[in-house]
């Protein structure tokens, strides 16, 4: 840790002791978007105009915020670790981004100069992790945050994947309840995993017994008369795509209703400035990062969930810190009054963060968002570049549980010829889709020679596989480590009887329902084809008499035997016809299904060579 870190780590652990002696919880600091020169000369010339009984009456407030870290502890491999920057002639650049040891270097320059920040998260911070932290149940990552100083993150959906009470220990601490500890201490003891530093916020969900917030529904920060409120919480439809059994007993309510609620709370305890963090986001009009959101250009603006959010909830709140579609955007969205307010989000698995200014006025209490003070908070998305010097004590980190997974991480599990793309692979099939759709069907095959075809979830695709080697496994070598990036949720291989009839209305269900904002293509094994017509709408999209099964035409009353995972076969991702499968046989897990694929199917000698993903014909 920083020698200016410890400091600002104890008086945040003061702080919140305090607030709790008063019964708010809290937060740590809020900081700006500019440059710390420029913001802090043009913060003290606002003041020093309007200043209220001998005290400056408005304050700069930096607020640093990322989200979607999906526990990267190290830098993230092909297009997965990439962001897109639009350069001045209109070209657009891949810039190589991403990993805590950067991150904490970016957010630690980033604090210098501001005496008010906070450091927030928008959920997804662990959860469809790689090896290094998904082996140790993200106790890892969760440690680089607090090294980090983040003072607050709301809950995603992938926070539950192991459930509400692993939820609980990673806020609380404690080791894990099979696994045990991971260390011992210089005395040979047994060494306990302390928790997060930082509080995860779940304000709409509930205990179904209770009615209460499973953990805190807000955090509130004090410093020097500064109050800042945080109210966190993740998507309404996260029963949708986490496995049911991790959230029993738990209810997810509407965000907008939700954050309404808890607005008007902090607005009776005097906190009139108030940002929330939600797990929930958008589709921005460009890929690239610095992209202008609120230029008046056609198609320009953010679409999806999050723009219904911001344009109704409750004009009390003054920003969004938003995630959950892995997009990069800084917009402004008016609230129901008509007043800006700024909506942003950074990417994922760290390779953003965002800046944005906040500006407090002592007065009112609140953030000031129109006037003649300031015309609206300001935010930019800051790359976490791999050329600035690493954070030493992320290594250390990374050094530490790298030699507990290594015997584990590092052996080889298969060879390829090329990078499959998966994660980044920007097309609705990607060659990583339909390999890991064979595998599947591969290991489906070998349960029950009836097995015709296997579905594969887009989401359950974590990364690419890329051919330069990551360590000293040598270039086209796939290790352990690799393949559980692309696959680390432990979800089993089950086999199920379809109808070709159910087997077309799940195909419909990619793009229809819950999923036609948003589709959701399912990656198909060799011998499904179908095509996908974008230009039309709906469960329209799949073309009528297109789907083949290796050749022949779908038959509506036949039965298939059909591989999916176990998340799909309970309905996940919106995929409700799947959830209604006859017979079903539970196989091995997806991870084992897709190394055993690579052993039967690759050698250094003959590699695997990257699919050509070309079972889904795409009319756009």
């Amino acid at each position: 840790m920083s020698a200016t870190s410890q400091p600002r780590r104890q008086r945040r652990r003061a702080a919140r002791v305090l607030a709790l002696t008063a019964g708010l919880a809290t937060v740590g600091a809020l900081a700006a978007a500019l440059p710390a020169a420029a913001g802090q000369e043009q913060g003290q010339d606002r003041m020093a105009a309007a200043g209220h009984h001998g005290q400056k009456r408005t304050v700069d407030v930096q607020l640093l915020s990322f989200n979607d870290f999906h526990g990267n502890l190290q830098a993230p491999a092909g297009s997965s670790g990439q962001v897109t920057e639009k350069q001045p002639d209109g070209t657009e650049k891949k810039i190589d981004a991403g990993g805590a040891e950067y991150l904490a270097t970016s957010l630690r320059a980033a604090r210098k100069g501001h005496p008010y920040s906070i450091t927030a998260a928008a959920g997804d911070l662990i959860g469809a992790s790689p090896l290094l932290s998904g082996l140790f149940h993200d106790e890892p990552s969760v440690e680089a945050l607090n090294k980090m100083d983040l003072d607050v993150s709301s809950v995603g959906n992938h926070e539950f994947d192991e459930g509400a009470e692993e939820l609980s220990r990673i806020q609380n601490g404690g080791c894990h309840p099979k696994d045990g500890c991971y260390e011992k201490d210089k005395h040979g003891k047994a060494k306990e995993f302390k928790g997060a530093d930082f509080p995860y916020l779940t304000a709409n969900v509930t205990k179904e017994k209770t009615g209460k917030s499973l953990l805190k529904p807000y955090f509130v920060w004090k410093h020097k008369g500064v109050k800042i409120g945080f109210i966190g919480l993740t998507l309404e439809g996260t029963p949708d795509i986490v496995s049911a059994d991790g959230i029993k007993g738990l209810k997810f309510h509407d965000e907008v209703e939700t954050i309404n609620k808890y607005a008007k709370v902090l607005d009776k305890q005097g906190v009139k400035s108030i940002v929330t963090l939600i797990h929930e986001g958008g589709s921005p009009a460009s890929q690239a990062y610095n992209y202008d959101c609120d230029s008046p250009g056609a198609g320009d603006g953010i679409s999806g969930p999050i723009a219904a959010i911001a344009k109704n909830a409750s004009p009390k709140v003054d920003a969004f810190v938003t995630g959950h579609t892995h997009q990069a955007y800084v917009c402004t969205v008016p609230d129901p009054a008509g007043k800006p307010r700024m909506v942003t989000s950074a990417s994922s698995y760290g390779k953003l963060y965002t800046d944005t200014t906040l500006t407090y006025d002592r007065k009112t209490k609140d953030i000031v968002r129109t006037g003649v003070l300031h015309s609206s908070p300001r935010a930019a998305n800051h790359v976490v570049s791999r050329t600035q010097p690493k954070a030493a004590d992320m290594t250390r980190l990374i050094d530490r549980w790298n030699k507990l997974a290594a015997p584990i991480a590092d052996k080889p599990v298969g060879y390829i010829s090329g990078d499959i793309p998966g994660r980044g692979a920007g097309t609705p099939e990607s060659p990583l889709g339909d390999l890991i759709a064979d595998a599947q069907l591969a290991h489906a095959k070998s349960l029950d020679p009836k097995a015709a075809v296997a579905l594969m979830n887009p989401g359950g695709i974590r990364s690419d596989l890329v051919h330069k080697a990551s360590g000293g496994e040598g270039d086209g070598v796939v290790t352990y480590g690799e393949a559980f990036t692309v696959q680390p949720f432990a979800n089993t291989v089950n086999l199920v009887d379809l109808t070709g009839a159910q087997l077309l209305t799940a195909l419909r269900q990619q793009v229809s329902g819950p999923n036609e904002a948003s589709p959701k293509i399912l990656q198909i094994s060799e011998g499904l084809t179908y095509t996908l017509d974008m230009t039309k709408t709906g469960a329209d999209r799949i073309v009528t008499g297109s789907v083949k099964l290796n050749g022949e035409p779908l038959d509506a009353n036949a039965t298939y035997r059909v591989a999916l995972n176990s998340f799909l076969a309970g309905g996940g991702d919106g995929f409700a016809e799947l959830g209604k499968g006859t017979k079903p046989l539970v196989g091995a897990d997806d991870l084992k299904a897709l190394n055993d694929y690579f052993a039967a199917n690759s050698s250094a000698a003959k590699p695997i060579a990257p699919p050509k993903a070309n079972r889904i014909t795409v009319v756009k």
